[in-house]
């Protein structure tokens, strides 16, 4: 696997135990696709480690969750994560493009024989199968963000902002100042966008060709609609601006040390910790609920 050293955007390094799940997990993927699947939580089904990513499909309200072993669901009023499909790709960019609808990027599941860099792939059936759409074998995609037919990814490999404004065929790439945290597009114009470095927050008016410094504090960030965006730092406390990134105050704390960060809407916001918690705002982040233990 793939992710044993640092890499570039949403940093974290696994521990040596987890490592070790893993490497014992893809020697026992040889088998048939048409298996019964094993146990969750043993070797050959390690469960839910280490999340990068969480959506929410508009078609059916699951949360989803990309992750080191697999895409999971979580179906509404579940109490427990299962893996979609049969797939244990590393899926470390994601988002949701539509009801079943998403895009993603990563390693593959070793039965499959593809490159080490699966590009940019999607899938049109709730992530049971995943087709290239570009890239295979050249990027890895830790930041995915999409609106309309604009796609922008952060490549792990460079550390360069890769822009596509045809649903990613066709790639421009752009220099960010200094290594991302995260990035997201404004939701009303897909031009804009706002990233979190080690230094700070930093914004761009046209798809990363020139870019200026915004405000203090790095972290996860989620812009849901209007000019309200979320950022959440890496001791899990919540802040919102309501001017696109400009000024900020702080609203609450998940309380944890986050893996992934999104906003559903401007008062529902979704949190994977990693402690292997997956928790909820209702209120804009001022109070925080567990929805799931994830390992």
């Amino acid at each position: 696997m793939a992710e044993a050293r640092a890499t570039r955007g949403r940093n974290w390094l696994l521990p040596a135990a987890t490592l070790t799940v893993l490497a014992l997990a893809a020697a026992g993927c040889g088998g048939s696709d048409t298996a019964a699947p094993p146990a969750s939580g043993t070797a050959e089904d390690p469960g839910v480690i280490h999340v990068h990513a969480v959506g929410v499909d508009p078609g059916d309200a699951s949360v989803l969750l990309a992750t080191h072993t697999g895409l999971f669901r979580l179906p509404p009023g579940g109490d427990r994560a299962q893996l979609v499909g049969r797939l244990r790709q590393d899926t470390m960019g994601f988002t949701v493009i539509g009801a079943g609808r998403y895009l993603g990027s990563g390693h593959p599941d070793t039965r499959t024989g593809q490159p080490p860099l699966l590009g940019l792939i999607s899938s049109g059936d709730g992530g049971r199968t995943w087709s290239s759409v570009s890239l295979l074998g050249e990027v890895d995609f830790h930041i995915l963000r999409a609106a309309g037919t604009r796609v922008v990814g952060m490549d792990s490999q460079t550390g360069l902002v890769l822009v596509s404004d045809d649903s990613g065929k066709r790639w421009a790439r752009r220099t960010p100042p200094g290594d991302l945290i995260d990035l997201v597009l404004d939701p009303a114009d897909p031009d804009r966008f706002v990233a979190s470095t080690s230094g700070g927050l930093v914004s761009s008016d046209d798809a990363g060709r020139a870019w200026e410094t915004l405000a203090d504090g790095a972290g996860y960030l989620a812009w849901p609609a209007g000019d309200v965006l979320f950022r959440m730092g890496p001791d899990g406390g919540v802040a919102v601006s309501d001017d696109a990134g400009r000024t900020w105050r702080q609203r609450g704390t998940a309380g944890a040390e986050p893996s992934a960060f999104t906003a559903v809407t401007e008062t529902r916001l979704l949190a994977t910790l990693h402690d292997g918690g997956l928790v909820e705002s209702r209120d804009g982040g001022a109070s925080w609920a567990t929805l799931a233990e994830l390992e």
